[in-house]
């Protein structure tokens, strides 16, 4: 993985083939008392692009999320969405965006139904039937108080809310926290939907295997800074190899440590480890000199990867 900068200087502000960015940051910078926030996050996302914005909880997802609706604004730097100033064209933009927050806050003697009303009439919605078509693709029921809404129903409200008349920009905030993976799977059809459409994804998840099965490019931010933006396509094309093999007697770790290619090895009694990039083919051949019990050869998931580049960073 390619990181970035620690300033975040070298993160592109442009989506690279003269399209303008749909969201635009840069030197964003929020502190708070507690000391948590974003420090100086240049970034942008194209339209038709499905971005997965990455890290765990506290890192600053959610304060970025925050910035682009102008719900709370940074101590210094610029945002720009659709063009325009994200505080002084705040009302224009928010009719254009489908926001899930990471945190609901609901009405709970409203109906489903009437708080979708509301919130569609928040954001400028008339026809019904927009809703009603999103409320259909994710079985929400729609006549039931809120109060007695299971944590999942309540998290399908707030898609439906966004989702419904099929908006520009889509800023998703831990979109399937609750959901079971028949209706996350729903959410994801939603998502390659909005994108087939020339709609543009920002998606925020500490759940990275999710992110990569809909995610164009990826971007990991730690401790408020944004330290890696890359294309899932180019990750999986350079990702290593893990071979995991049992022998039918130990094996010395000499044996394979030097093997071209191999940038860990770990032998645990008859039990062999090995990181490979490159070419397996000397792998290959040195574990077939060996009396073999089992072997088994994969590519790190999108998760091992995000997790390895991460722990790396602290160094």
């Amino acid at each position: 993985m390619r990181p970035g900068r620690e300033d975040g200087a070298d993160i592109e502000e442009t989506t690279g083939d003269g399209v303008d960015p749909t969201i635009a940051l840069e030197g964003v910078t929020k502190h708070y008392r507690t000391g948590a926030g974003v420090d100086d996050v240049t970034l942008s996302v194209g339209p038709g692009e499905v971005f997965g914005f990455l890290g765990p909880n506290g890192a600053g997802k959610t304060t970025v999320i925050r910035m682009l609706l102008d719900l709370i604004r940074p101590d210094a730097g610029r945002i720009r969405v659709f063009g325009m100033d994200a505080r002084a064209d705040s009302v224009r933009i928010h009719r254009r965006i489908g926001y899930v927050p990471g945190e609901l806050s609901l009405y709970d003697r409203f109906t489903a139904r009437e708080m979708l009303t509301h919130f569609g009439y928040l954001r400028g919605l008339r026809d019904w039937s927009a809703i009603a078509v999103q409320a259909e693709r994710l079985e929400l029921e729609l006549d039931r108080p809120m109060r007695k809404l299971s944590k999942g129903n309540r998290q399908k409200v707030a898609l439906v809310s966004a989702f419904a008349g099929d908006p520009e920009l889509l800023l998703l905030d831990e979109p399937t926290s609750g959901l079971d993976p028949i209706v996350q799977q729903q959410v994801h059809a939603e998502v390659r939907r909005a994108v087939d459409e020339g709609r543009t994804v920002f998606l925020s998840s500490h759940v990275l295997a999710e992110v990569g099965q809909v995610a164009d490019r990826v971007g990991l931010i730690r401790d408020g800074r944004l330290i890696a933006v890359e294309r899932v396509s180019e990750l999986r094309r350079r990702a290593m190899h893990l071979v995991d093999a049992t022998f039918a007697s130990p094996v010395s770790e000499d044996r394979f440590a030097t093997l071209p290619g191999v940038s860990a090895c770990e032998v645990v009694d008859h039990r062999l480890h090995l990181d490979v990039s490159g070419s397996l083919r000397p792998t290959v051949q040195a574990l077939a000199d060996v009396e073999l019990v089992d072997l088994s050869i994969r590519e790190p998931t999108l998760e091992e990867l995000f997790l390895s580049f991460y722990e790396q960073s602290r160094d």
